[in-house]
């Protein structure tokens, strides 16, 4: 913003000299020029003297200068006008910012001045309404602004739509914002990346996602970066096309783009999310073992999960142990058993359900318990799999299917029994008829 006051001043100032020195020549031609831009040599001289001295950051003896020269009998308009604009620009640069609003609010107030001094002062004053954080005062003064210039910049537009922006006016600030942009692009300029920014976030505000989609596209074309593209895939997630959001996201991963852990673990659930489990549990198991992802047990949970649903048992097993040690309770031992159930890993599964119901919090203890006796049954450990049967039966939901294998086991139990009993007959006459033959 200094720059531009600096050259609004520049400027300002050869007018003045011109005006000093020749407004006999311009009087001749125009009387009202006469009377809109009159400025006395003392006046002139002093405005020079005191532009110096601000410049020089010697504020207090310029504003002095300036006092004095507010002080003086009849002046016109225009010389009012014009020692107001350098006090506005001197509390500027000492960053007295309410100051230079009243000394600006003065130069509007001074009477008929010509319009380039309007405009000029209309848009520093309301950049400095901005730098208040008074968003209604400003957005008064763009609409004047807007109205004392026929065609407005792009510039002007602009802050028109940040004041409605500031105001949470997100509608109004559309329309403006979207004007900027395309008297830019119509002057053959790329449009700035802080006005695309700032129009994304009216169309974010108002959920007009569609719209958001075609400005993230002009960002990425013009300004690539990766947040742009993964602010992309977001919001395809919440127009509900996963299929789109999933492409952009493996493009971004294969790229290099994607390195933040939870797009890492998004990436994995949108893989398992469209049937893609292999993919999923290869990125997840890779950016875990690099120490890129968390070994938590969320993540260590969905990475055993997918394995699982890639029909990768094996490689299911060590992230779900590990998720089931750090697990407040006993539930993810419950599945670890039924992968190791899977396996035919009896021993094992025995000894996950056994932790399980000894740390406690299992959803479904009776389901647990059929487990429990099924791995002691096919370890022949029959006594201790019929009480695991028992206690199974206690639940209704489970008590038919514990009821069955309490039969079976008691039938093997019984064969067991006949058996241990038949056997030493069985050898006892073994011996008898070798010692005959004998």
């Amino acid at each position: 913003m200094r720059c531009s006051v600096v050259g609004f001043l520049l400027a300002l100032f050869v007018l003045i000299g011109a005006c000093a020195t020749g407004v006999a020549t311009a009087a001749e031609n125009d009387e009202e020029t006469k009377k809109t831009v009159a400025m006395s040599q003392d006046v002139f001289e002093g405005l020079q003297e005191a532009q110096e001295l601000v410049e020089a950051k010697k504020y207090s003896d310029g504003h002095a200068i300036l006092k004095n020269l507010r002080a003086k009998p009849k002046l016109s308009v225009y010389e009012n006008a014009q020692i107001w604009n350098l006090t506005a620009y001197a509390y500027y640069l000492q960053e007295r910012y309410a100051d230079a609003v009243k000394a600006y609010e003065n130069v509007l107030a001074a009477g008929d001045i010509p319009e380039a001094i309007v405009q000029s002062t209309l848009k520093t004053l309301s950049q400095l309404y901005f730098t208040q954080e008074d968003y209604a005062k400003a957005l008064a003064t763009v609409k004047r602004l807007m109205a004392a210039v026929p065609d407005p910049a792009p510039d002007v537009y602009m802050l028109l739509g940040q004041a409605h922006f500031q105001l949470t006016q997100y509608k109004q600030a559309v329309q403006p914002i979207s004007t900027a942009i395309e008297k830019y692009r119509a002057q053959g300029k790329k449009p700035r990346e802080n006005w695309l920014l700032l129009l994304r976030v009216c169309y974010y505000e108002l959920k007009d996602y569609q719209r958001m989609i075609g400005v993230l596209k002009e960002l990425i074309a013009l300004y690539p970066k990766e947040q742009y593209l993964l602010t992309l895939a977001g919001v395809y997630s919440e127009l509900g096309d996963t299929r789109k959001q999933l492409a952009l996201t493996e493009a971004l991963y294969e790229s290099g783009y994607v390195t933040e852990p939870h797009h890492v673990v998004n990436l994995a659930n949108l893989y398992l999310l469209h049937g893609v489990p292999y993919k999923a549990a290869k990125v997840l198991q890779k950016e875990i073992d690099a120490k890129n992802v968390e070994a938590n047990g969320r993540n260590l949970r969905l990475l055993s999960q997918a394995w699982y649903q890639a029909r990768e048992d094996e490689k299911a097993i060590p992230p779900l142990a590990r998720a089931a040690a750090l697990s407040g309770d006993g539930e993810l031992y419950v599945r670890l058993a039924q992968s190791y159930i899977n396996l035919d890993r009896w021993e094992e599964a025995a000894d996950a359900v056994q932790k399980g119901l000894e740390k406690g919090g299992v959803k479904r203890n009776d389901v647990a318990n059929i487990m429990l006796g099924m791995a002691l049954f096919n370890q022949r450990k029959l006594n201790s799999a019929r009480n695991a049967f028992v206690d199974a039966a206690r639940d209704k939901r489970s008590a038919a299917t514990a009821q069955q294998w309490i039969a079976y086991v008691d039938s093997e139990l019984k064969r067991k029994d006949s058996l241990e009993q038949t056997l030493p007959e069985a050898q006892q006459r073994d011996q008898d008829e070798i010692l005959k033959n004998l």
